[in-house]
C-alpha cells in the first residue's frame, strides 16, 4: 500500500478524495482484491457499471422529487405569509331575504331576515289565521 501526502486547494476536492480512498477500502474488504489486480470479466465489470448508474438514477429521481416537495412547500409558505389576517375574515353582513311585499290584514308591509322567516313559518303552525303572526317583530317591519 502507498501512502501519499496531498495538499489540497479546494475542500470540495478533498472530501471527494477521501471518499474514494474509503469506498477503495469498503470493496477491497468485501471482494478481497483491489481493482487493478481484479481478474474479473469486462461484462462484470459493465454489469456493475450498469447497476451502479441505474441506482444512482434512481437515487436523483429522489432527491428531485424532495426538491420539488420542498419548493412547493417553500411556496405555500410564502403564499400563507403573505396573506394579511384582517383580510381573510371579512365579515358580511346577512342579506334580507325579501318576501314579496304584501299588505298582512293590519295595513302594513312587511320584509323579513332569514331568521325570522323560520320563526313565523313556526308561528304560522301554531297560530290560528284570525292572530296576529306577526307579533313581536313590528320593529323589523315597515309600514
Amino acid at each position: 500500500m502507498t501512502k501519499q501526502t496531498i495538499k489540497f486547494r479546494d475542500p470540495v476536492v478533498q472530501c471527494v478524495v477521501n471518499k474514494f480512498v474509503d469506498r477503495s477500502d469498503v470493496g477491497f474488504a468485501k471482494y478481497g482484491t483491489t481493482m487493478r489486480d481484479d481478474q474479473s470479466d469486462v461484462f462484470v465489470w459493465l454489469n456493475h457499471l450498469q447497476e451502479e448508474l441505474m441506482d444512482a438514477t434512481l437515487y436523483l429521481q429522489r432527491l428531485k422529487e424532495e426538491i420539488s416537495n420542498l419548493r412547493e412547500e417553500k411556496a405555500l409558505l410564502s403564499e400563507l405569509n403573505d396573506i394579511d389576517v384582517i383580510d381573510a375574515f371579512e365579515v358580511i353582513p346577512p342579506k334580507k331575504k325579501s318576501i314579496k311585499k304584501r299588505k298582512n290584514g293590519h295595513g302594513r308591509n312587511w320584509t323579513l331576515d332569514e331568521d325570522d322567516e323560520e320563526v313565523l313559518q313556526e308561528r304560522f303552525r301554531h297560530f290560528a289565521y284570525d292572530k296576529d303572526p306577526f307579533e313581536g317583530f313590528h320593529s323589523t317591519f315597515t309600514k
